[in-house]
């Protein structure tokens, strides 16, 4: 019987690297977490949003100099049709401001972790250009402002803004928006578990954080340069915000969806919520301190956890706290409120937002 003969051929290899490049080259390319607003731990509707109070997850509020703003959060299932998203963030102005001071600034954005933006190169000649592109829809149309933020910058001025405008055409209308950031040379992120850039769409700026210079890396004046929309003075004005994402390039992809437990776990890297119930050993009497044992957490966090109970539930037990936490775990102890066993349950909350 005759056998075939298998030859082989080697593969060039210029052919592999082709194939190593088209497979996932894009994958996790969008630097925003959350973009498409699927993840809302804290809650769904949340009014008076307070400073630096988040929304859906990672989306961070910001109001500085405000003397009367309301500003209410929702998550809703409004969204541009056609675009496979299914949620999107929701601010309603609750009560308006009635005038703008020159150093008012109003908006919604996310701080984003410095390790996660190496390899844009800030502070070479070789600095990635990055694209924003964000889908908008708003009661109040006009100019707005979207800025980026360097937080860590050294070159002079010192914590670095760059701002475009983008214009809002029709009123209650899905829009898609593109706004192209050039890299800065001049300042190094650095690498590290802080804060690399802070992007940020504005609402409502005054006059003097509108008037420097647009598309330039500079002071704060660049906070907003352009800026006319004043969406937080006109009252019950809502503003829809969906498949937010920054990406390197001159141009904006196609939004990247991630798996909804891949964007949990990215989420939970910041904040997360748990259930936790413990039981334990006699003690001798009321008033003895005694360590209730220590827990993992569903995700290793960005930094050392800010570990905070509510709806605590003890049984012969006087009170409830923390010690000893690092990213991925924390200690409780009890106090005892008389002797014998206890079993305590509480609602955990552990935080590490930049």
């Amino acid at each position: 019987m005759a056998i075939d003969k298998v030859t082989s051929a080697a593969i060039a290899d210029d052919a592999v690297t082709s194939a190593k490049v088209s497979y996932n080259k894009n994958q996790f390319r969008n630097t925003i977490i959350n973009g498409d607003m699927t993840q809302s731990q804290r809650g769904s509707d949340i009014n008076d949003v307070a400073h630096g109070g988040y929304c859906t997850d990672r989306f961070r509020f910001h109001k500085a100099n405000t003397g009367e703003l309301v500003m209410n959060f929702d998550k809703v299932t409004d969204v541009p049709s056609s675009q496979g998203f299914r949620n999107s963030l929701k601010l309603t102005v609750g009560t308006a401001e009635s005038a703008t001071a020159s150093n008012e600034l109003v908006g919604i954005g996310q701080r984003i972790e410095a390790q996660n933006l190496q390899y844009l190169k800030f502070g070479t000649s070789s600095a990635e250009t990055l694209t924003l592109s964000f889908w908008v829809k708003s009661s109040v149309t006009g100019t707005y402002a979207a800025f980026m933020f360097q937080q860590d910058a050294s070159s002079s001025p010192d914590r670095r803004y760059y701002s475009k405008t983008f214009t809002i055409d029709s009123a209650d209308t899905w829009e898609k928006k593109t706004i192209q950031i050039t890299g800065n040379q001049d300042d190094v992120i650095t690498n590290d578990n802080g804060i690399g850039l802070d992007f940020r769409i504005i609402l409502s700026a005054g006059s003097g954080l509108t008037s420097g210079s647009s598309g330039a890396w500079g002071s704060d004046t660049n906070s907003a340069v352009g800026q006319t929309a004043n969406f937080s003075g006109t009252s019950s004005a809502t503003f829809f915000l969906t498949g937010v994402q920054v990406e390197a390039g001159t141009s904006a992809s196609d939004f990247e969806f991630l798996p909804v437990d891949v964007n949990l776990r990215r989420c939970q890297r910041y904040y997360q919520k748990m259930i936790l119930v413990r039981s334990g050993s006699y003690y001798a009497s009321a008033s003895t301190t005694v360590r209730s044992g220590q827990t993992s957490l569903p995700t290793y966090m960005r930094a050392n956890a800010s570990i905070s109970f509510s709806s605590q539930n003890y049984g012969n037990a006087s009170s409830l706290t923390v010690d000893g936490t690092d990213e991925g775990h924390f200690n409780t102890y009890v106090t005892a409120g008389g002797a014998g066993g206890f079993t305590w349950e509480a609602d955990v909350v552990a935080a590490a937002e930049l």
